[in-house]
């Protein structure tokens, strides 16, 4: 996660407003822990210190620099006053495990807790990057975990857990991002997750470890999942009515797109709603959703690009269609209904009431604005504009990259929303660059869209002006110190702290 070094440093920080008068505390390389930890010229030196004294409403805050990690356990935040852990650069380093796991940031009997802004890397053992366990209403972002001996992000018995905009990648020996346990309502957003050892990002009720072994009203969806080698690019092991939309999927290797079942889940993973994910199949891979005995029950699939380069393997697997409903998707010509054994034909699976008015996909090069350089962004002239369902509507609102949906008569079919104006930049993950300053001048540029207000606050909370939303903003006049820049843009708000030198 290498963002660019500026005199000006911004971090993302989705959320409400929250009450921001309670203790700041402060971490540096260059502290100590016999200081007060109350400014930068007075900072502690480990994290773990800090994390010894928070009580609700406190944040620290650790600058760049090579940390341990740290261990909190039975302290409470609230809704109006968690407790926050914020890197305040681009290199808050994390490469050493606290002293009780091997984990680089345990979180545990501790709700209402918020970790943001840091990088965890090469935790050894059976060390995640971070674990987040019996805490609930909590929320991890912004973070990049790479190379961990067991997952980037681990949670369990989470409810009401928020995972966005991390990217978890490498992981040794399972998946970039893992919800069990339980875990009712998480919501896994805007997350990238790459060369995992298993699964992308892989949700498990897991009946044995207690509680009703099912994970409940689950919301994934923006997320960039490819180049994993598990089970599936997104697993789910005993859900109930998850929500899975405007995600991209591909190049992840002997995996399905999307998977639903029963393993150690109390039950088979059933009512989902899977939309407008554009799902890509690499030859080594298996199905683009798989969908076990039981998980046909009130589940949909509408609006899905789903494209598999395997021999004989296809879009949709399935055993029972009953109470299973699939249409206005693109398709190769590969179905099953006979699970994962033989292969029907598009029209012999119409002919059994499905996908009715779904279409035989072209290729690639023609759906895609460069499928080579994995730029899945509709082209010009692609089959999927215009052609989905507005059956989505009541969820999907936007697209992966924050388009309105839909912007012409129907809804168009895939992760992305045409856009005849969508200026892309292919190389940056699909979530990053929301706002950014001009290091000479002071003027921030911003890339969001819908934006409707924009509101400056000092670093206690305290309201200083409104702002005229526009795509330049000029803060050149402020005295240095920390601010925060509120943006409001459609169903998001972005909290954005700027630090003045």
């Amino acid at each position: 996660m290498n963002l660019p070094k500026l005199s000006f440093l911004f971090l993302l920080i989705i959320t409400s407003s929250y009450n921001l008068k309670a203790t700041n505390y402060y971490v540096s390389n260059s502290g100590l822990n016999s200081n007060t930890g109350l400014s930068q010229n007075d900072a502690f030196l480990t994290i773990q210190h800090a994390a010894n004294l928070v009580i609700a409403g406190d944040t620290v805050f650790v600058e760049n620099g090579i940390y341990v990690g740290f261990d909190l356990r039975n302290v409470n935040g609230t809704a109006a006053n968690p407790i926050i852990f914020m890197g305040t650069g681009n290199s808050v380093l994390i490469n050493q495990s606290g002293a009780i796991r091997n984990d680089g940031i345990n979180i545990e009997n501790a709700n209402y807790i918020i970790i943001d802004s840091f990088i965890v890397n090469d935790m050894l053992g059976n060390g995640n990057g971070i674990r987040v366990v019996v805490s609930n209403n909590s929320i991890v972002r912004n973070c990049a975990c790479d190379n961990n001996a067991e997952r980037g992000i681990f949670t369990a018995f989470t409810d009401d857990i928020l995972i966005e905009y991390n990217v978890c990648t490498n992981s040794i020996d399972e998946h970039g991002i893992y919800v069990s346990n339980s875990s009712d309502r998480p919501i896994i957003r805007y997350n990238e997750c790459y060369g995992n050892n298993n699964v992308g990002i892989h949700l498990n009720g897991d009946s044995s470890a207690g509680g009703d072994g099912i994970i409940s009203d689950a919301l994934i969806y923006g997320n960039n999942i490819h180049d994993n080698n598990g089970a599936a690019g997104i697993n789910m092991d005993g859900l109930q009515n998850p929500t899975v939309y405007n995600n991209l999927i591909y190049n992840n290797h002997s995996s399905q797109g999307i998977s639903l079942f029963q393993q150690d889940g109390a039950i088979v993973t059933n009512g989902a709603k899977i939309y407008n994910n554009t799902i890509i199949v690499p030859s080594d891979g298996r199905w683009g959703i798989l969908l076990q005995n039981g998980a046909n029950i009130n589940t949909e699939i509408y609006n899905n690009i789903i494209i598999n380069q395997h021999a004989w393997r296809g879009c949709i697997a399935i055993n029972n269609t009953a109470m299973f409903t699939s249409d206005n998707n693109i398709l190769n010509d590969k179905m099953s209904n006979k699970g994962d054994g033989s292969t029907i034909s598009l029209a012999a699976w119409q002919a059994l009431g499905l996908d009715t008015n779904s279409l035989l996909a072209s290729s690639m090069n023609s759906i895609f604005v460069d499928p080579t350089l994995n730029d899945f962004n509709l082209a010009t002239d692609s089959q999927a504009i215009d052609t989905g369902t507005n059956l989505v509507s009541t969820i999907v609102t936007y697209d992966i990259n924050g388009n309105t949906r839909p912007k012409g008569i129907n809804y168009d079919i895939g992760a992305y929303e045409f856009d005849s104006t969508l200026s892309t930049d292919n190389n940056s993950p699909i979530f990053q660059g929301i706002a950014y300053p001009n290091p000479t001048s002071g003027i921030i540029n911003t890339k969001i869209k819908n934006l409707n207000n924009i509101i400056l606050y000092d670093i206690t909370g305290r309201f200083i002006k409104m702002i005229e939303p526009k795509s330049s903003i000029d803060l050149t006049e402020l005295p240095n110190g920390i601010y925060l820049l509120k943006f409001i843009s459609n169903e998001r708000e972005f909290i954005t702290r700027v630090i003045k030198e």
